[in-house]
């Protein structure tokens, strides 16, 4: 799954990997292409790779909804066994789909975390902040929770009630994944520096919304989710 928002530059060879990982590494295969509201030319490059690829499927967002909406949606049209959850900045080679099959029939959730993370500084100190954070809150036993590579059973999906909007998602989905008994693996992934397009994780916006998000998604959890003390 691909959730896209201004990736103009970088979204045909998002989907054209996708793809390529896709046969490589299974007998059938989606990919979803999720437009949260570009003003440029994303969704019509998206659009036209549908119409060459049958596999790719596209879902529009008419306003951006954040990034956690477009993940809701992808996982709403998703109707493979497992989903990929990913990015189309990319940041990550989907060739390493491989290192994490062994471990599919074993467990539920296979978690990627960055190895020499190639993002600035700000981003760098944001995430290592906010990853302590969640890790205490929610006695969460992952170190890099916000990593664009996860691989998930989508029956797991199916159980779990996400309500995130924004960047928060990804903190909420392991929560609730590990509260739902789902089997934890992390698997290191090498990660590339962006070289197209903006990032939006250090807008003072999308930080303030994941905090306003963490303190909604704490306050729905069961008390022996979260740490006590």
């Amino acid at each position: 799954m691909l959730p896209c928002l201004n990736e103009e530059a970088n979204v045909a060879s998002a989907i054209d990997q996708a793809v390529a990982a896709g046969r490589e590494f299974s007998r059938r295969h989606e990919v979803i292409v999720v437009d949260d509201g570009s003003t440029d030319r994303t969704a019509a490059i998206a659009a036209a790779r549908a119409v060459d690829e049958r596999s790719v499927h596209l879902v529009m967002h008419p306003v951006n909804r954040g990034y956690g909406g477009a993940l809701r949606s992808g996982i709403a049209t998703a109707r493979m066994p497992w989903v990929l959850l990913t990015d189309a900045d990319l940041q990550f080679d989907l060739s390493q789909l491989e290192d994490f099959l062994p471990f599919a029939g074993s467990h539920d959730l296979i978690a990627g975390f960055r190895i020499a993370r190639q993002d600035p500084w700000n981003r760098r100190a944001n995430a290592a902040a906010w990853n302590w954070l969640v890790r205490h809150l929610f006695v969460l036993p992952v170190r890099d929770v916000d990593c664009a590579f996860k691989l998930i059973r989508r029956d797991l999906l199916e159980d779990i009630d996400l309500v995130s909007n924004g960047a928060m998602i990804s903190t909420e989905l392991v929560v609730k994944s590990v509260e739902h008994g789902a089997r934890l693996m992390e698997v290191g992934v090498r990660h590339r520096p962006r070289l197209a397009g903006e990032q939006s994780g250090a807008n003072p916006r999308v930080i303030w919304r994941a905090f306003r998000e963490l303190s909604k998604v704490r306050a729905g959890l069961p008390p022996a989710t979260t740490a006590t003390g």
